[in-house]
């Protein structure tokens, strides 16, 4: 059984595992990402404040250079506090694009082992698998794998990052259950309702949101800017791309007013309302937040205090409904290496890790 609990923070992702349905992600501590030192004080900070908030579900990946060890120190120092709260630790499951036609069971179990050292960890409470190539066989064997892993003790669930329904079907008919895909959803960017919340319906999958606030974008930091010349980071980058299939910076601007507008008159922070919107969506069990500040994470919190009308949703609805994009399948334009969005991906992060 899925679904919502009785707490309005907390949701079922399957059986008796219960996560907060707002989860601290950790991108924005890698050094891919260029911003805070991980293992910084501040950072550490950071994910203290979150857990006190209640957010108790952290987002990782063995891809994110440092991240792992950054949740280890904090997993150690959360455990050492009185009455604290079990924490659910994801992480990721992502080859190099140049080692995939060396994945085997052993490399499965070597990565898995990796994360579990890393985090100080006897088990991963939810690995997110990702594989990049069609045309390179394993995807199957390499997810049945991490199910052989699940079986012996080293995993409790294993879920999806990025994957098609069609390549969901292909792991899925190997036999190998997926509790969850997390996909990049929000209001400029809802191509998972092009067919993988059908899919989600139709399994009991459910979706974890990542760049439900664009970045950074839908917040009001930019609401009434004009479109910035330079951009300080890769996800500023990624997500403006974005903002150009939805149709541009005027188009994103209307859309931004209107959720100001929603926002002040439930008293919330614009981010919030972009928060609740996605929140609201049929199969989303949490949405996946980055933050590098307590402020940001003590405003991210405010999406569980309020709620969106139907007539809210349909103010929102309206800009989105005549948007051109993006379209298609998720992931599809970030998969395209010749394309704007494929461009800016990089593909070999195990092997670029310092």
């Amino acid at each position: 059984m899925t679904g919502r609990s009785g707490d309005p923070g907390r949701y079922i992702l399957a059986g008796d595992y219960s996560i907060s349905r707002i989860i601290h992600g950790g991108w924005q501590f890698s050094a891919g990402h260029r911003l805070s030192a991980a293992g910084s004080d501040d950072a550490l900070e950071v994910l203290v404040r979150a857990a006190d908030l209640g957010v108790t579900t952290f987002d990782c990946a063995d891809i994110y250079t440092g991240v792992e060890e950054l949740y280890g120190q904090f997993i150690r120092r959360w455990k050492s506090t009185s009455n604290a709260a079990p924490l659910q630790i994801h992480t990721k499951f992502v080859p190099d694009d140049s080692a995939l036609q060396g994945v085997d069971r052993s490399y499965v179990q070597r990565i898995v082992d990796r994360s579990l050292s890393r985090l100080g960890l006897d088990c991963l409470d939810l690995v997110q698998y990702y594989w990049w190539r069609d045309d390179v066989p394993g995807m199957e064997d390499a997810a049945r794998s991490l199910g052989d892993l699940q079986a012996a003790g080293k995993i409790r669930h294993v879920a999806a990052t990025n994957m098609s329904v069609e390549r969901l079907r292909r792991i899925e008919d190997a036999g190998v259950r997926l509790v969850a895909n997390q996909v990049q959803y929000s209001a400029l960017d809802r191509r998972p309702e092009a067919g993988l919340s059908g899919h989600a319906s139709s399994t009991g999958m459910r979706l974890l949101s990542y760049g439900a606030l664009a970045g950074g974008f839908l917040t009001d930091r930019w609401l009434e800017t004009p479109s910035p010349p330079d951009l300080a980071n890769r996800s500023l980058v990624k997500y403006r791309l974005i903002i150009d299939e939805f149709g541009g910076w005027a188009s994103f601007q209307r859309l931004l007013g209107e959720l100001g507008k929603i926002a002040r008159e439930h008293g919330v922070d614009l981010a919030a309302v972009a928060l609740r919107f996605v929140l609201d969506q049929p199969h989303v069990a949490a949405v996946i937040v980055g933050a590098t500040k307590v402020g940001q994470m003590e405003r991210n919190v405010g999406a569980l205090a309020f709620t969106l009308s139907a007539a809210d949703h349909a103010r929102i609805r309206r800009h989105l409904d005549i948007a051109p994009g993006p379209s298609g399948d998720v992931f599809a334009l970030e998969s395209d290496r010749e394309g704007k969005h494929g461009r800016i991906m990089r593909y070999d992060l195990n092997s670029e890790r310092s």
